[in-house]
């Protein structure tokens, strides 16, 4: 990737802009993420519909899975949706791929101890004769990954105003979706993880964290975004031999 972009030089999509519905529910590999289990905007029923009806060898799970890691909060739809996955490997021969973002920062410990699952902080893989690097992304936004006290305290604080937003939850989703544009967190993303992937000699690389499902072709590398399980349209990544598409879930 020889050409450089400043922040406000990233060619960002317009949200939406090269996502697609899906039609065939069949994939290689499937990737989602940040669906915040333990958040009431949680799409977690939608999710449990999409992989119950989907064929797929692998699943890659890129972080934010829960809202954070008190467990206690999930409700019976989100237990549910965490039960199917842990089950996919042994009842659906599906590797399961978890990775650990922001929201859940310390999974890794957690599930290891629990269910004796490893949970990775980026994850690479050769696909279609392609590298691939998957991490959930909040390694480049600064404010995140150098405050991450704070940012606990922010996401309690969010999980809050959740419990006392009774308009659909729609105070929520906006200021959410303000936060993230004024801190221009999808450029940071996007560049951060495109030159990783470039010093890593990596063709793709996925990231979340932003919420904003999107494909930048940068040169030599190619960045996607699974965008989010907390609003609807929900999006994720589907590979086959065919290629990578973004597709939503309503």
């Amino acid at each position: 990737m020889n050409k450089q972009f400043a922040s406000s030089e990233c060619p960002v999509l317009a949200q939406g802009n090269g996502v697609t519905k899906n039609d065939d529910l069949v994939f290689d590999t499937l990737i989602l993420s940040d669906v915040h289990l333990g958040s009431d905007i949680s799409r977690s029923n939608e999710l449990f519909g999409l992989l119950s009806r989907s064929n797929f060898k692998k699943l890659i799970l890129l972080g934010d899975i829960f809202a954070d890691l008190n467990f206690k909060r999930l409700s019976y739809d989100h237990w549910q949706v965490l039960n199917y996955i842990l089950r996919l490997p042994h009842e659906r021969q599906v590797e399961v791929v978890w990775i650990e973002g922001n929201h859940d920062l310390g999974l890794s410990e957690v599930f290891s101890q629990l269910f004796g699952i490893r949970v990775h902080h980026e994850y690479s893989w050769l696909q279609n004769g392609k590298q691939h690097i998957a991490l959930h992304g909040h390694q480049f936004d600064r404010f995140v990954y150098e405050n991450p006290g704070l940012s606990r305290i922010l996401s309690a604080i969010s999980l809050l105003i959740e419990k006392i937003d009774t308009s659909s939850k729609v105070v929520t989703r906006t200021i959410h979706r303000l936060v993230h544009t004024f801190q221009k967190i999808t450029p940071k993303v996007a560049l951060g993880a495109s030159r990783m992937a470039q010093e890593r000699n990596a063709h793709i690389v996925f990231c979340g964290h932003t919420h904003e499902a999107l494909h930048i072709p940068f040169e030599n590398v190619d960045y996607y975004n699974t965008g989010s399980w907390v609003s609807s349209p929900s999006t994720y990544v589907g590979i086959n031999s065919d290629g990578i598409r973004l597709l939503t879930h309503h």
